[in-house]
């Protein structure tokens, strides 16, 4: 299903929401279904600091990316992406962090996270090519990542707990200071 950038915007921000407003760490359950995206957002706005502020940047403009297409080489939606430019690209426009152009380069970058202790907005490594941290996107809370898959793909969310993504895992950084 294509959202229109209305739809897009209004669900990255719901997503947004609910996953700041629980705290969305990994290790925590989801926020209890009672509260409204629109409750959960005021929520986030009224306790908003910078870091908030700053991964709900870096969260909206990677979501506001969901289906560009997949480049070998590529760091603009215009062209497209592979993984390690759609996090700098992210990154640079969302909080004018400038990271290199390589995953393995961006695995050495911030400082090293736990898997029970990911927050929204740290980058996770995974190992797609028989090597280390050959794969990056960023963690949106809940198990799931945003990035840019392979070939013939296109910016997408995943969830970390199937089976590819679990085994393939080879740890995250913060980049975003708290």
């Amino acid at each position: 299903m294509l959202l229109t950038p209305i739809r897009k915007k209004a669900s990255a921000l719901a997503i947004i929401g609910l996953l700041a407003a629980a705290g969305a760490r990994a290790d925590e359950p989801p926020a209890a279904a009672t509260l409204t995206p629109a409750t959960l957002v005021d929520r986030v706005m009224d306790h908003a600091t910078a870091s908030v502020a700053s991964v709900r940047s870096v969260l909206e403009t990677a979501l506001d990316l969901i289906g560009i297409r997949y480049r070998r080489g590529g760091t603009s939606p215009e062209t497209g992406f592979d993984c390690s430019g759609f996090v700098n690209h992210v990154f640079k426009e969302g909080l004018g962090l400038y990271l290199p152009h390589n995953a393995r380069q961006i695995s050495k970058t911030g400082e090293v996270v736990g898997k029970s202790e990911l927050q929204p907005g740290d980058l996770v490594f995974f190992n797609t090519m028989r090597r280390a941290f050959s794969h990056v996107g960023i963690y949106l809370g809940d198990n799931k990542f945003v990035h840019a898959p392979r070939s013939g793909g296109a910016v997408r969310i995943e969830d970390m707990n199937e089976s590819y993504w679990k085994k393939r895992f080879n740890g995250a950084r913060r980049v975003i200071e708290e």
